[in-house]
């Protein structure tokens, strides 16, 4: 095992109508901007719940953020901070809600006249606004982390950021809003969450047991609750575990002192920059075709994985680590979500040739746990994904 340091100050305030305790949490006096995307919150009943919560409180609203957090749209939302003299953020909403609240977070106290540098220096960010968010939408994890992914339409790019100033005050999960969410969403968010224990899994053996067993526990329950939750979003049992499996997916517990990789959502970043593909659907596009392409440094890990997840006890150790990898895309597939590039876009074709210069132009010549995967082998592992 790695040495670490962990810290995660982000407080957890989950279960029924836990909503309205917004106003015990958020500091006396603040002045609040509502950051939301597309209205559902509206019709859903949350909306109504947290103005109720927030009513000896001075409001202002900002809604829009789409599904991918779009820089010239959350430009806007930092204008209202500063002409309103905005001192805290309230995200309610999914990961991209919160994603976005992040980055004006930073944004708001960033010095530079250009906020997109936030992304592009490589540096991690170590002020910001005071924020929290409701969580409407399981999958990110983003209600109990630090990082940030935000898109920009104009140069078709989608980039990651973080540090230690954007960890949320609070987070506020209510398993009930999962009953009102559409079933494609849902699929999406089990697949962004096992790929996010998957990212932290899948490398090599590093006598890290208990991080292994805390990985494989997540990935065991959410293949369990996966038939329920899909079946009746209102089963709130089944909607408490898928809830509380994707925050503990991403909130840095299972990545201590481990390996990770995370090269399958920098691949799937850049799909969904070009084709505007659901950031799930293209971690389960490259998933399955990144531990095909990299087998013999997997093995290990994708045979113990067969062996603890899919039950897989006879065979050879590259016949486990194979019959691991068809698993997974088996899996996906009975969520409902496709594992083929071509399933999704027409226009598929110099694809890979495009990310592998855009990686070398960034200078990311080596990605995955050891730096080994290069632009070259990344457009040959999305060859394989057509």
């Amino acid at each position: 095992m790695n040495n670490f340091e962990f810290k995660n100050p982000t407080k957890i305030i989950f279960g029924k109508d836990k909503i309205a305790n917004l106003a015990k949490e958020i500091p006396a006096k603040a002045k609040i901007l509502l950051l939301y995307g597309g209205g559902s919150i509206k019709t859903n009943g949350v909306y109504d719940q947290v103005l109720k919560a927030l009513s000896g409180f001075e409001v202002v609203e900002f809604g829009g953020i789409p599904a991918n957090p779009e820089y010239a749209i959350l430009m806007k939302a930092l204008q209202v901070i500063k002409s309103q003299k905005i001192t805290f953020l309230l995200a309610v909403g999914g990961g991209s809600v919160i994603d976005g609240t992040k980055f004006l977070s930073a944004a708001a106290v960033y010095e530079e006249e250009t906020p997109w540098n936030l992304l592009t220096s490589g540096k991690p960010i170590l002020k910001g606004m005071p924020f929290a968010s409701v969580l409407t939408l399981p999958a990110t994890g983003s209600e109990m982390n630090s990082g940030f992914v935000l898109t920009r339409k104009e140069t078709k790019e989608k980039l990651a950021a973080g540090g230690p100033a954007l960890y949320p005050l609070f987070s506020i999960l209510d398993p009930q809003v999962i009953s009102s969410i559409p079933k494609n969403q849902i699929a999406n968010g089990l697949a962004d969450a096992y790929t996010h224990v998957l990212e932290q899994y899948m490398t090599y053996p590093n006598d890290a047991m208990l991080q292994d067993r805390f990985a494989e526990s997540i990935l065991q329950t959410l293949v369990e609750v996966a038939p329920a939750i899909l079946k009746d979003p209102s089963d709130y049992n089944a909607a408490s575990n898928f809830m509380w499996c994707c925050t503990m997916a991403l909130n840095g517990l299972i990545g201590q002192g481990v390996p990770q990789d995370w090269a399958v959502h920098m691949i799937g970043h850049e799909l969904t920059a070009m084709f505007g593909i659901d950031h799930a659907c293209t971690l389960a596009i490259i998933a399955p075709s990144h531990y095909r392409y990299n087998i013999e440094a997997k093995k290990e890990k994708l045979a113990q994985y067969a062996e603890r997840i899919w039950g897989i006890t006879t065979g050879t150790i590259d016949e486990k680590a194979q019959a691991g990898i068809d698993k997974t895309e088996e899996f996906f597939h009975s969520i409902g979500i496709k594992t083929r590039l071509s399933e999704y876009t027409p226009d598929y074709s110099g694809a890979a040739e495009k990310i592998s210069k855009r990686f070398t132009a960034r200078g990311w010549l080596g990605l995955g746990e050891r730096q080994k995967v290069a632009p070259a082998d990344v457009a040959k592992i999305v060859e394989m994904c057509y």
